[in-house]
């Protein structure tokens, strides 16, 4: 028998799968369900780097939902593979083997966050919708996997203005998860190398930036 998420209502569950809907076209197409005391975090890449060079930012969208407080469990699955049970809509049914993501090898710290400021949600939609036209503008005939990561890096990965110099991917993570929903500001705050744009539908993380290069040289001795 396959193993099942429960949850106290039918809306909930149907929320999980659509949630991972939106994922399965984004990224790696992975989302990550962590569940412990009653509450399900689920996880998903917005963007994602892949390889060394690849200058992507990790950007991610998070929601958390009520579930079984028995249920402990933290694995990667295909999105796409998520389903409501059709004997029971109150039950998710998972896939029946787990798959690797490099971005769910982190997590963000559950506490320590600092207030950083607010970003309207409109002006996230808007650069979001300039970000797309922009890759799709960009987009060469009958590209291949590189050319689309390469032109996908230079749109989302550059700080923006607007964003208070935050990547223009964080934007497209809001727009595309679905968590812009009407006239509200994003609440932002930082802990460490992670940034979090809160808003009423779920949260936008973002990792980073990786700082690259050599240190400065100190010397030492007399």
């Amino acid at each position: 028998m396959p193993h099942r998420l429960l949850f106290a209502d039918a809306e909930t569950a149907a929320d999980l799968v659509l949630f991972a809907g939106r994922t399965a076209s984004l990224s790696d197409g992975a989302v990550r369900l962590r569940a412990d005391a009653g509450t399900l975090v689920v996880t998903g890449a917005a963007l994602a780097p892949r390889g060394l060079f690849d200058s992507t930012p990790t950007v991610l969208g998070l929601r958390a939902m009520p579930v079984d407080p028995e249920l402990v469990t933290d694995v990667v699955v295909t999105a796409a593979e998520l389903t409501v049970d059709a004997a029971d809509p109150c039950a998710v049914v998972l896939p029946e083997t787990a798959v690797s993501a490099s971005w769910a090898g982190v997590s963000p710290p559950r506490s320590g966050w600092v207030d950083a400021g607010t970003i309207d949600a409109a002006t996230l939609a808007a650069r979001a919708q300039w970000g797309i036209a922009s890759v799709a503008e960009g987009m060469p005939r009958d590209p291949g996997e590189d050319a689309v990561r390469a032109l996908r890096a230079s749109v989302w990965s550059p700080g923006d203005d607007d964003l208070g110099g935050l990547p223009l991917g964080v934007a497209f993570a809001a727009f595309a998860f679905g968590f812009i929903g009407g006239e509200e500001r994003a609440i932002v705050r930082t802990a460490g190398p992670w940034t979090r744009l809160s808003l009423a539908r779920g949260h936008v993380l973002l990792r980073g930036p990786v700082r690259s290069g050599l240190t400065a040289v100190r010397e030492t001795g007399a």
